[in-house]
């Protein structure tokens, strides 16, 4: 299909888009702004434009913190760091061995296992939050990164997506290994694994930053300070109650909290699109 080459459309679109990301990236900009003055300049009056105490500020919160947290910025992105990729390689790991299983070996109820692993995708987070909570306490795994990470390491989409991966590889690929002599597991690594590679990258995003975002477990699971990740030290920094907040330092750890994913995406983009979009493996 071909696309008109309007002057009127293209202006209007182009204007639109330009918009659309002005108002997307204005509450960054300030958020950034903000992290570059003092308390003082912040509280008195707005400014719009950056200050000079950005070193000041951002060395401040990755080695001093904030007051009545009791842990470094630099400590809870490290918590965060942890956690994301705990929860990353967790994910994959098991959904690629799941999947493997479930289309490459014949045992009963095969189907029921998968079917079971799939419905969980129809139960809320709030449902599983509480007898999840209660596994990990029974198993001393409260305030410590055992704790953050094992509860969120399966995942039934991951599980979906490889299965449905392996099951456009031909037949007689594993045949010809298994002539070969090989085993099943050389046949996962050396033949399934380079070949999901793109898929396993697309994935490796998406569950970073879900890894990196995660708010509520973090919140039940710690409350030793040394456990708190990132987005659980903002919020700790806003409760300050009659007292005042230390705006410079939240909105510094804000941007903080925005470059890991960022990065990963930016680093990933061309791994992410192919693996999403990739139809001849």
């Amino acid at each position: 299909m071909m696309v008109e080459h309007r002057p009127v459309l293209t202006v209007v679109t182009h204007a639109v888009l330009i918009l659309g990301a002005l108002v997307l990236a204005f509450p960054i900009y300030v958020t950034f702004v903000a992290s570059t003055h003092t308390i003082e300049a912040i509280t008195q009056s707005f400014p719009l434009i950056p200050g000079g105490h950005l070193v000041e500020n951002y060395l401040r919160a990755l080695t001093v913190g904030p007051r009545d947290v009791g842990a470094t910025v630099g400590t809870m992105m490290l918590n965060s760091l942890i956690m994301a990729l705990g929860i990353t390689f967790g994910k994959i790991s098991i959904s690629l061995l799941a999947a493997f299983a479930i289309v490459y070996f014949r045992f009963r109820l095969r189907l029921v296992f998968f079917w079971m692993i799939f419905i969980t995708l129809m139960l809320p987070v709030e449902v599983r939050i509480l007898p999840t909570y209660k596994v990990a306490a029974d198993l001393k795994l409260l305030d410590s990164y055992g704790g953050l990470i094992f509860p969120l390491i399966a995942s039934a989409t991951a599980t979906f997506l490889f299965r449905q991966f392996f099951m456009t590889i031909p037949d007689e690929l594993c045949e010809a290994h298994r002539i070969d002599g090989g085993s099943p597991m050389q046949f996962f690594f050396d033949i399934l694994l380079p070949m999901s590679r793109t898929s396993i990258a697309a994935l490796f995003v998406i569950l970073f930053i879900y890894g990196w975002n995660q708010y509520l477990w973090p919140l039940l699971i710690t409350s030793d300070q040394s456990y708190y990740t990132l987005l659980i030290g903002i919020k700790r920094m806003l409760d300050v109650g009659e007292g005042q907040a230390e705006w410079h330092i939240i909105m510094a750890a804000t941007i903080l909290a925005m470059l890991p994913p960022v990065l990963v995406v930016i680093f990933m983009q061309k791994q992410f699109v192919r693996g999403m979009t990739e139809t001849e493996k």
